[in-house]
């Protein structure tokens, strides 16, 4: 058994009126109606956002992780009727930390385990403020050269650290489901005899997505975006460790073209959200090859262990993509947002969104630069390069190493005391940092088929996962697979430490053994 996490202190109780007497040297005098906050005001309010940050982020661990709120409560707190007449800003600070700060989910929290953690770091914090400060638009490179630059530069800092070839261009989005959708844009552009971004859809045969039963949910949401659909996504079924099944791959494409419809892409997850499994990408690969199909590699969590050499055999074949998303939000200590987009076809990708009317033509620069807005959706792009350089800068690749590797390590340690429990049972491989597992009563070991047992083991594990969350010492989530509840334990948090994961399985085993013997009783 692991041993018992320490008790955290206790939640954070604030006095509204000493917050507003510490802020009250910042009061603004009554604004004229025109014109922003004077420099010297500025600089005041700015420390003392600085101190509110600091203090969080010293303080983030005495909160629960989730807030003891009803959903509407909130509401009620915070005036229906915008205010007509300026307000001190050292009121807006307080209210800040009387009504924000504590009524938050706290990803920043080192017990934060559901989802994928998306922590920020310090220097990312600050990349982010400076990048708010400049209000760097990355649209054209003339409206931004350095944010242009600079992100070409950092994308081929992330490129090398991952290990990729030369041949992959790219930019940063904002999230995975922008990457993906902007990856299967390029693969509709692809499809041989047809222009989709200048002709549309209609009366063309249905194209077809291939993705895995596991594969994340905004590869439909693309293909519902591009006018694919949802029926246009054809999910494959998965092995015993939930890998993308490729002969099943291989009978969906025949089955499609003897039907009349038009195969467009297929993708592979490097790190499903639910199991983190790995599809066998070069045999994947060698089908999209062989049929003529875009091959998009999602890897928005996973990714980040590329990042070690050592570690790279669950990639082998995403090179050979023609379109790879990896979120250094997720386990690259970003601030959201931040997702890197990596393509092979650069050009195809440009093809299928590029319109530049003459009010956003650059002259005496067409041809010699990357005016990146001609490769997304939208035209207005944030210099996100600004907090990746100074985050790849404040770490290194080898600090950043460093931390995957002790998050793999965590993972590994809780996956032993699962796997050592008689009462509880590990439900997937654990590849990265997330051990998907389930409380199950050794009494009902092989008989968990059974459709009462079954039943009885998921009203256990929901039972187990709302009296965890609800204790709010630390937060986990969960997903189905084979149709079992699962609990889900997701490391990748820059601020946690072995005692908050023995924590998590302190509070776990304590929580399930309770709850299960008032059902045996």
């Amino acid at each position: 058994m692991a041993p018992s996490g320490p008790t955290p202190g206790p939640s954070v109780t604030l006095d509204d009126d000493a917050l507003r007497a510490a802020f009250a040297s910042l009061d603004l005098a009554q604004q004229s109606g025109h014109g922003d906050m004077d420099p010297a005001t500025f600089r005041r309010a700015a420390h003392a956002v600085a101190d509110l940050m600091a203090d969080y982020l010293e303080h983030v661990e005495d909160f629960p992780v989730l807030p003891d709120v009803e959903p509407g409560e909130l509401r009620g707190r915070f005036p229906a009727a915008p205010p007509e007449d300026p307000e001190p800003l050292g009121d807006l600070l307080g209210d800040y930390r009387a009504l924000v700060e504590p009524n938050i989910t706290h990803w920043q929290h080192p017990a934060f385990f559901a989802y994928f953690a998306s922590s920020g770091s310090a220097p990312g914090i600050l990349g982010e403020m400076l990048m708010a400060t400049l209000v760097g638009n990355a649209m054209l490179w003339r409206t931004s050269p350095v944010a242009t630059e600079l992100e070409e530069v950092t994308i081929g800092w992330l490129r090398q650290g991952l290990g990729l070839p030369e041949a992959f261009d790219g930019f940063f989005t904002d999230t995975a489901s922008t990457s993906s959708l902007i990856g299967l844009a390029g693969a509709r552009q692809a499809v041989a005899g047809m222009d989709a971004s200048a002709d549309g859809l209609a009366g063309r045969p249905a194209l077809r997505i291939y993705a895995s039963a596991e594969a994340h949910s905004s590869i439909e949401k693309a293909a519902m975006t591009l006018g694919i659909g949802r029926a246009g996504t054809r999910r494959i079924p998965v092995d015993a460790e939930y890998r993308m099944d490729v002969a099943a791959l291989g009978a969906a494409i025949r089955e499609d073209r003897a039907a009349g419809h038009v195969p467009c892409a297929i993708v592979a997850t490097i790190g499903t959200t639910g199991p983190t499994s790995v599809d066998p990408t070069p045999a994947i690969a060698d089908v999209a090859e062989y049929e003529g199909l875009w091959l998009h590699v999602d890897a928005a969590y996973a990714g980040a262990t590329a990042l070690l050499p050592e570690r790279r055999d669950p990639f082998a074949g995403w090179e050979r993509a023609d379109s790879i998303v990896v979120n250094p939000h997720k386990w690259l200590f970003t601030p959201l947002d931040a997702s890197l987009f990596l393509t092979r076809r650069p050009q195809v990708v440009r093809a299928a969104f590029s319109l530049v009317p003459e009010y956003l033509r650059t002259l005496d620069r067409e041809g010699a630069v990357h005016d990146f807005n001609e490769y997304t959706p939208q035209l207005g792009r944030r210099f996100r390069a600004l907090k990746m350089w100074m985050l790849v800068r404040y770490f290194g690749l080898e600090g950043m190493r460093a931390r995957l590797r002790e998050h793999i390590e965590l993972a590994r340690q809780f996956a032993g005391w699962v796997d050592a429990e008689p009462d509880a049972e590990r439900l997937a491989p654990v590849p990265f940092s997330t051990v998907c597992f389930r409380w199950r009563p050794r009494r009902h070991a092989g008989h968990e088929d059974e459709p009462a047992v079954r039943e009885e083991l998921d009203r256990l594990n929901t039972a187990v996962l709302e009296a965890v969350n609800r204790e709010g010492r630390v937060f986990l989530s969960h997903t189905r697979l084979r149709d079992r509840m699962t609990l889900r334990l997701a490391i990748g948090s820059v601020r946690t430490e072995p005692r908050h994961v023995a924590l998590a399985w302190e509070r776990i085993r304590a929580h399930a053994v309770r709850l299960d013997g008032e059902r045996a009783g």
